[in-house]
């Protein structure tokens, strides 16, 4: 049926009437429905929020803006949050009917946004309670729906159009102060321009921010400059924690942000020149990274948020291929995967940033490698752990050391420990030393109960034991702190000889690259590794070597030794300096310390390592040497039973 063309027109008339009065109406009565926002704004600020807010004066001006005066947020006791003299914005009122608050425009003249810290109280912690919708209900979470409805909602707010002038942003934690002030920030057809200067106790910079921004679009390229002679120092953090950084200049590009289905796609690349670090628990010194890329792209769906193994970082010449996941799906699951492409050796030394591979300066390789790491932890099932790290060697060899001379180990050198940053007396490792041990003049009982307890695979791995560092794994996660290393006699001897003892990120990483090249390029025998370390290990306070370590409990040279005398050296060299704790006041072992002995000595039997006859015959353990000075030895009774009387077979039972 044909509907005629005058009934169109009388409808679409109709249409534009009631549009018309709608419009009229809100023309007329919107300075009334501002004030009711107004109100319902500040009633939810101190209902909900615990807040005074106000606006001195507030109108319209044209169809959609909006002019504020004097807006302030003040939490019941506690400072104000912010303070802003003059707002001129605009709302897209198409956006706003249905239900999409998309701010056009946005002015701001003159004001200040603080977050502020005295004692335990701040002056923003109202703002950060979860919302009680979102605890109550049971209802999963849906990572990407979710992440893609808070990115459309900021943007949004996000004005096309932006002028900021004399705008202040402010930190006080307890006196420790910040300031960044925006004397003028421009966003206009979509190039952002700004101009800051920022003021912390001990520096004061001016720094540029511009490139392309464009929220509706949801893309950005920005870049951060220093408009002063330097680079731009990160303000804050080193008052705050101790944690120095700078940069000349940091760009940051977001591409795409896209919902396809029911995944999120966030794609872009950032990059940073001339970083630098510093922080106790990173590195003795400054940290520096000359150039690094990260090219991402998130991935976010029902059950899943990843970083996806298209994404690549880039670390001077060093290029990885991540992959990290953490999936809800069934069960709590997360995934590390990195992958480094075949590579040359040489370039990858030259890349490893300054100040925190100080030991590989210097260092020269031939070759190629590629490397894979793959971990999966199942939160629901620990036991389950996958941890598999595998290097692929083409034709790599080590031309020239660095600081770190591993070649050293082969030959006669000076050995000093460290202890609290304490340089020990000088130790000489070889046989102009009169207590300098040769392996095959060692007692091989304590050569096995030190391997037991210390290194059970040392003679069959190559620096790393995977499964012990699962284990290490899966306690930290357990007690959620570093509570327990996988450290091989490898290891220990790389740290005692070239590195230090203190616990930072440069040493562990260092140690463990140190230990592959020994291990895998076969720079020492395991046999003269295994007589270094016996030979400056630390067995009590000032006792280095096993030379002086059998004299000094027994009087006796290391291949006199027996087996409950090896039994209690081995158990002792974790914490060797407080040995004489082990001790009662009648100079005998405690009997927590002759348990571990016979635990220690139980699993050498299970194991083949000893045999019954090994222990015919043997007596406690007696302290004869100088170390029996140390012991708080009580004077003895004269009408006390002697100490052999008490004995009896039951106590040498296995």
């Amino acid at each position: 049926m044909k509907i005629p063309q005058q009934k169109i027109y009388k409808a679409l008339l109709i249409l534009a009437l009631v549009l018309a009065v709608l419009f009229s109406g809100f023309y007329f009565f919107r300075n009334s429905l501002l004030k009711q926002a107004i109100a319902k704004v500040t009633h939810k600020m101190a209902v909900d929020y615990n807040s005074d807010f106000s606006i001195k004066s507030a109108s319209f001006d044209g169809l959609s803006g909006i002019k504020l005066t004097n807006v302030i947020l003040v939490p019941k006791n506690a400072d104000t949050l912010f303070n802003i003299e003059k707002i001129e914005t605009s709302i897209s009122l198409s956006n706003l009917l249905i239900g999409d608050v998309q701010v056009g425009t946005l002015k701001i003249n003159k004001g200040y946004i603080q977050l502020v810290k005295k004692g335990k109280v701040r002056n923003f912690d109202a703002f950060l309670k979860r919302d009680k919708s979102d605890s109550d209900t049971n209802e999963k979470r849906k990572y990407a729906t979710f992440a893609y409805r808070i990115i459309s909602k900021l943007l949004n707010l996000v004005p096309t159009d932006m002028n900021l002038e004399n705008l202040i942003f402010k930190i006080d934690d307890n006196g420790k102060k910040t300031s960044i002030a925006i004397s003028k920030l421009v966003l206009d057809n979509k190039q952002l321009e700004t101009n800051l200067h920022v003021q912390a106790k001990d520096f004061d910079q001016r720094w540029n921010i511009k490139g392309f921004a464009d929220p509706r679009n949801k893309k950005a390229d920005i870049r951060f400059f220093n408009l002063d002679t330097g680079a731009i120092r990160v303000p804050y953090l080193d008052e705050r924690y101790n944690f120095k950084a700078s940069f000349d200049s940091i760009r940051l590009n977001v591409e795409n942000i896209e919902k396809d289905g029911s995944e999120l796609h966030i794609d872009g690349y950032t990059s940073i020149t001339n970083l630098k670090i510093n922080h106790p628990k990173i590195a003795s010194k400054d940290v520096v990274i000359k150039n690094a890329r990260f090219d991402y792209r998130f991935l976010l769906g029902d059950d899943f948020i990843s970083i996806d193994s298209t994404s690549t970082m880039q670390l001077n010449k060093i290029k990885v291929k991540p992959y990290v996941s953490y999936n809800t799906e069934k069960d709590t699951v997360y995934t590390l995967k990195v992958n480094i492409p075949k590579m040359k050796a040489q370039d990858f030394i030259v890349s490893l940033p300054d100040g925190l591979f100080t030991h590989f300066q210097g260092m020269e390789a031939t070759g190629n490698f590629d490397y894979k790491l793959d971990f999966k932890f199942n939160k629901n099932k620990p036991n389950t752990l996958v941890f598999d790290s595998k290097m692929n060697k083409e034709d790599l060899r080590i031309t020239k050391y660095g600081e770190a001379n591993l070649n050293k180990l082969n030959g006669e050198f000076v050995y000093r420990a460290i202890i609290q940053n304490v340089q020990q007396r000088p130790i000489l490792v070889g046989n102009a030393n009169p207590n300098y041990t040769p392996l095959d003049q060692i007692s091989p009982y304590l050569r096995k109960c030190v391997l037991t307890t210390e290194d059970p695979s040392f003679f069959s791995h190559r620096g790393f034991i995977n499964e012990a560092f699962k284990q290490s794994i899966l306690k930290n996660i357990r007690t959620k702190k570093f509570s327990r290393g996988a450290s091989t006699i490898s290891m220990q001897l790389i740290k005692n000889v070239f590195l230090t003892r203190e616990k930072t990120l440069s040493r562990k990483l260092e140690e463990i690259l140190l230990v592959y090249i020994l291990e895998n390029n076969r720079i020492a025998s395991k046999e003269r590794m295994l007589e270094v370390y016996f030979n400056i290990i630390e067995w009590g306070p000032n006792v280095y070597g096993i030379g002086e370590a059998s004299h000094f409990y027994f009087q006796k040279p290391p291949s006199a030794l027996n087996v409950d005398e090896c039994l209690y050296l081995a158990t002792i060299i974790p914490k060797p300096r407080k040995f004489m704790y082990q001790f009662n006041e009648q100079g005998n072992l405690k009997d927590y310390a002759v348990k571990n002995q016979k635990f220690l000595k139980n699993l050498m039997f299970r194991r083949g390592l000893l045999m019954p006859e090994d222990t015919i015959g043997q007596l406690p353990v007696y302290i004869s040497g100088n170390a029996r000075s140390l012991i708080k030895i009580k004077a003895p009774d004269s009408t006390a039973v002697p100490i052999d009387s008490l004995a009896t077979d039951d106590e040498f039972e296995l």
